[in-house]
């Protein structure tokens, strides 16, 4: 069973934008925490119509506004589209994190001056791993995070960080360890579409 909550403030439809475009997806799925699912939210289908994400983006921004942030960071792969579409709402500047050889980084000739206040923004957190390490990288590199926010927190928690967070939609979706999975013990064929994993 999924449960959907979202605020009424929110000037975009998202259920309807995930049904829509087809990104809440019914299956077997090893997710980027490890964890398992019998759902998964491909958001890069949700983001696929430039005015789509524009929309979400700026909503998204709406709600970080006050947080008065400097640069906007997302982890790559899944919070670059986002992440570009909020900073371009609040006008201000976007850098993404990436993966080398396994640990998050910053890349590209990116630089963050010292203390600068950054919110980082994704697209889906569940266990927040990602978030937590693009945090660890910009508090290396002198930055100081002032908060969270992204499309959907399917997390279970109202807050899964120790700054301020905000998304625009808390999705209850049952999650399994691989240990525990039903699916895995019925057999059923599994798929992991996220930038993290390959299926196995």
């Amino acid at each position: 069973m999924i449960a959907i909550l979202f605020s009424a403030a929110v000037p975009v439809d998202l259920p309807a934008l995930l049904r829509e475009t087809g990104a809440l997806l019914s299956g077997h799925f090893r997710l980027s925490s490890g964890l398992h699912s019998p759902n998964y939210v491909q958001c890069a289908l949700l983001l696929e119509q430039p005015r789509n994400a524009k929309a979400i983006g700026e909503a998204l921004a709406e709600k970080i506004r006050g947080f008065d942030a400097a640069k906007i960071v997302a982890p790559a792969l899944g919070g670059v589209i986002i992440g570009y579409t909020v900073a371009e709402a609040l006008d201000l500047p976007f850098i993404f994190t990436e993966r080398k050889e396994g640990a998050m980084t910053l890349r590209r000739g990116f630089r963050l001056n010292d203390g600068e206040p950054v919110v980082i923004v994704e697209d889906v957190v569940t266990t927040g791993k990602s978030t937590r390490e693009t945090a660890d990288v910009i508090e290396r590199l002198g930055g100081r995070v002032v908060g969270f926010a992204s499309i959907l927190n399917r997390s279970g928690k109202a807050n899964p960080f120790d700054a301020p967070y905000e998304s625009l939609m808390s999705l209850a979706l049952e999650t399994y360890e691989e240990r525990a999975c039903p699916l895995c013990a019925a057999g059923v064929a599994i798929d992991a579409p996220g930038s993290r994993y390959s299926a196995k």
